[in-house]
């Protein structure tokens, strides 16, 4: 659970400079695709757990 709040908090740093910051929209785009792979992480993980259990 922590690798995925960590990304979490570095995906939303990572979107707040790249919408504040003049000319870094680049890092905003990285910092969406960071929460999308941590959002898909996070899922196959819950998924591999759930299915252990059955």
């Amino acid at each position: 659970m922590a690798p995925f709040v960590l990304l979490f908090l570095i995906a939303v740093a990572l979107g707040i400079v790249g919408v504040v910051a003049k000319g870094l929209f680049w890092l905003f785009i990285v910092g969406v695709v960071v929460l999308i792979v941590d959002f898909a992480w996070f899922g196959s993980r819950l998924r591999q757990r759930v299915g252990r259990r059955s």
